[in-house]
């Protein structure tokens, strides 16, 4: 076993916070199991520790103790295996099918829970506005278990200029609307989601091409995004399943 040196603790711990992310262009991965999934994404790999020998093959692990480890995890209970990746670059376009733009989802639970139903349900591109949580924090990154690396997304985007460029229909999710259940969806469309507290923004609304709302009972207002996302994305799903990314 080695110990983790000053300047490796100074990396890791500075990557907890988005300006740092955002400076070196690194972020931090934690469990075996996310871990893995962006290994097997191809996802370049910048160093990577574990407290256990023999959990990633053909991978140069420094192998470290817990105690370690606590040093550079945050979190309460390390998760034996802890990676720093470089962020990926991806070229923007929109693609054919269903494409999710989120306005200002700040919840990275939310934003975690909304990609790892998009990737299940075989949905191709992600957009987020500048304001939305961000793609590669820790918080993020445990919602969607690593999701984000089977699609493709996209995030500080300018969304009213996305919706100028594009000639798909575009869908608002809202409290108001049309029924989900009582409308037509056509197979290559934008759906835009809104704010945990503000919902989508009244300039992207008018770029809208139709409202959608999800038909409700009890004294329950509204639902939570992430909830929302998945009602709409799975009953899209089950209309065109022969279309979407096998």
């Amino acid at each position: 076993m080695i110990l983790v040196s000053n300047s490796q603790i100074k990396l890791i711990t500075s990557l907890q916070h988005k300006k740092y992310r955002n400076k070196l262009e690194l972020f931090v991965a934690e469990g075996p199991k996310v871990i893995n999934e962006l290994i097997t994404a191809k996802l370049q790999l910048h160093s990577l520790y574990s407290t256990l020998d023999g959990l990633f093959k053909n991978e140069s692990v420094q192998i470290i103790s817990e105690k370690e480890l606590s040093k550079i995890s945050s979190l309460k209970n390390a998760n034996n295996s802890l990676a720093v990746f470089k962020i990926p670059n991806k070229k923007t376009y929109v693609e054919n099918g269903i494409t999710v733009v989120l306005d200002s989802i700040q919840d990275p639970g939310n934003l975690g829970s909304i990609l790892r139903t998009a990737e299940a349900a075989g949905i191709n591109s992600v957009y987020l506005s500048k304001s939305s949580a961000e793609l590669w924090s820790p918080k993020t990154l445990r919602g969607s278990q690593g999701a984000q690396v089977n699609l493709k997304c996209y995030q500080n985007q300018e969304l009213l200029s996305l919706c100028d460029q594009i000639s798909l229909p575009i869908y608002s999710l809202s409290i108001c609307g049309n029924s989900l259940y009582d409308d037509e969806i056509p197979e290559d469309l934008i759906l835009i989601l809104g704010s945990e507290g503000g919902g989508i923004s009244p300039k992207i609304i008018s770029k809208s091409t139709k409202s959608i709302s999800i038909p409700m009972q009890g004294s329950v207002e509204s639902l939570n995004v992430g909830a929302a996302a998945g009602i709409f994305i799975y009953e899209y799903f089950r209309r065109y399943r022969s279309i979407v990314r096998g």
